[in-house]
């Protein structure tokens, strides 16, 4: 059930994450009372000292000496008592956004594709690292700053009203006045944070973005119009920038400032007149106007603090806008038998937008142990058949089973457990090629990890380099040629030893010699798995048992090679188109 994410919804949703350690707060709370009070005696011995000896002829010197050593050590216990709750403070603040963090990154694994379909990579990655560091400043901000300074505040004024009841009521009508400006420049302010977070979530979007295609961009000329497009979205955010910042200059520290001094000079002239006539002692006002200057410096923190803050609430909302999309559980499914692996689709129709389907009455079955192919120009909807099998989507009408059970009553985990993929982009992760075969399964041994790679034909050149099965893996493996993550890519599957067999145009981006490498494993590891392929080399389909010819989303023809090709229809041109292809390329 998602949460309320507005004002109230996200203010709850902080105190959640933060009463997790409600224990070390409040201990952190009460030594932070005990600094304040340490702190703020100060004044009132000073006071003692300048009333009780300094104004008194005569006066023994001892007193004088115990209460400036009280004052000395009152002062030392301050400074300790505050260290200890700032880092407890502090380190609880870290450990509230550590989790937040991965709260965040487990719900992003179980986010449904179609998030992923409509939300920019950069978008992401920006929510993950620079507004959780955001949040993490309202934390400390808050802990730090706010709640120290209130307690500074409380404490001002109870010394206050000890000094001068009549002048210290006066003075509480300062803070509704502070209130007042705060809820002002609030106002103002949040329009101007929340366009500046949006812009910086665009640019680190149109970052991500233009170093994936950075070829691209250089190969068709595109460097002077990225540049334009970027630099629209940097000014917009300094514009608003500029103007959050008049906004803070106008109703923070200066007015603050002001308001101070001139409550400083209403209080001397008061406190003047009447210690001139005798009617208060001077150590009274030096009392109240050391206090008076000590009020003014926490709410000086206040809006030094509040920017961040309220850029970090911005952040925040960011953050629980991602939690609060649906999500599925992710359990740990019992051990059960490997399936058979038999596949069948039911007048299945989808559409990634409502009314645009991209299948219609998708139908066929495939047993255990045959291979069925999937061929269509682009847009005819074979990978959307496997992102349905696979859990990805579910479909708007129709039924897909495994081993005669809907795919809908299972879990994702136990429905992808019995399956392999192979991508036509083959990704690999930082580390060595033993781990991206095995990929922290450690029931894959090294023995296994060896006979995959051998039996897709990657051994021998796996263990010409350096480190061998070792060799280090940078990110995406750009170190190796496409056609050797390939074949990585298509050991890891093998790996795992699924009943269900997905091969997303896996030979569609290497070259013949390892196609060839691949076409001799597929007949020896295809035995007993079920094989869905999507092909654009129709040559390496020509031994499946099944091919579906797709257009627009229709199933428009279906047989073996034999048969489609005697039919001679759209699969007999597409195969006579790249058999020509191929012929006119060699002759060149």
């Amino acid at each position: 059930m998602q949460e309320n994410s507005g004002s109230n919804g996200t203010v709850r949703r902080l105190v959640r994450y933060a009463l997790q350690y409600k224990y070390r707060l409040v201990t952190a709370l009460t030594i932070l009372c005990c600094a304040v009070g340490a702190e703020l005696s100060g004044p009132l011995i000073v006071k003692t000292i300048i009333d009780n000896y300094l104004t008194e002829p005569g006066a023994a010197i001892a007193p004088v000496l115990r209460l400036l050593g009280l004052y000395l050590g009152l002062l030392l216990i301050g400074g300790v008592l505050h260290y200890v709750q700032a880092y407890m403070l502090q380190s609880t603040a870290l450990q509230i956004i550590k989790n937040m963090r991965m709260d965040l990154m487990r719900h992003i694994q179980r986010i449904p594709l179609r998030f992923f379909d409509n939300t920019p990579i950069g978008a992401i990655v920006s929510r993950i690292a620079n507004d959780t560091e955001a949040v993490r400043d309202l934390f400390m901000s808050f802990m730090a700053t706010f709640v120290v300074s209130f307690v500074q505040i409380v404490g001002i004024y109870v010394a206050l009203f000890i000094l001068d009841m009549k002048l210290a009521l006066l003075c509480l009508l300062l803070p509704p006045l502070f209130v007042l400006i705060i809820r002002v420049h609030l106002k103002y302010s949040k329009r101007y944070i929340t366009i500046m977070r949006a812009r910086l979530s665009d640019m680190n979007a149109m970052i991500n973005e233009t170093i994936n295609v950075m070829p691209i961009i250089q190969a068709f000329r595109r460097e002077r119009r990225t540049e334009e497009e970027f630099e629209q979205l940097n000014e917009d955010r300094y514009r608003n920038q500029v103007k959050q910042f008049r906004v803070f200059s106008l109703s923070s520290r200066n007015i603050v400032g002001m308001i101070g001094a001139l409550v400083t000079a209403g209080v001397l002239w008061y406190f003047g007149n009447e210690a001139l006539q005798g009617v208060i002692q001077f150590g009274v006002l030096y009392a109240f106007i050391d206090y008076l200057g000590r009020l003014f410096q926490p709410i000086i923190g206040f809006f030094d603090q509040i920017t961040n803050a309220q850029r970090a609430y911005v952040s925040a909302e960011k953050v629980f806008g991602i939690l609060d999309e649906p999500g599925v559980e992710v359990e740990d499914e019992p051990k059960r038998t490997r399936p058979r692996g038999d596949v069948s689709f039911r007048d299945v129709t989808f559409s990634y937008k409502q009314g645009e389907p991209v299948l219609k009455g998708i139908t066929f079955d495939v047993q255990r142990g045959e291979t069925i192919a999937l061929v269509g120009h682009t847009g005819s909807g074979k990978s959307s058949i496997m992102n349905l099998l696979l859990g990805f989507y579910k479909p708007d009408s129709g039924t897909i089973s495994v081993d005669g059970r809907d795919i809908s009553v299972m879990s994702e985990q136990e429905l992808r457990s019995s399956m392999g993929i192979v991508l036509q982009d083959p990704f690999l992760f930082a580390g060595d090629i033993a781990f991206n075969v095995r990929l922290h399964n450690e029931s894959i041994t090294m023995d296994r990890v060896k006979e995959t790679l051998q039996k897709v034909g990657a051994s021998s050149f796996v263990e010409k380099l350096p480190g061998g099965y070792k060799e280090p893996v940078v990110e995406r493996g750009s170190t190796l040629s496409a056609g050797q993550r390939q074949l990585i890519s298509f050991a890891r599957a093998l790996a795992f030893d699924p009943a269900i067999l997905i091969l997303d145009e896996a030979t569609a981006s290497i070259d013949s010699e390892t196609e060839g490498l691949i076409q001799r494993a597929l007949g020896v590891v295809s035995e007993g798995r079920t094989t869905l392929v999507i092909a654009h080399r129709l040559s390496t389909i020509r031994d499946a048992d099944h091919i579906l010819v797709l257009h627009k989303g229709e199933i428009v023809e279906r047989g073996n090679h034999e048969t489609l090709m005697a039919h001679k229809g759209r699969y007999y041109k597409m195969y006579r188109l790249q058999r020509g292809e191929a012929t006119a390329s060699s002759t060149a």
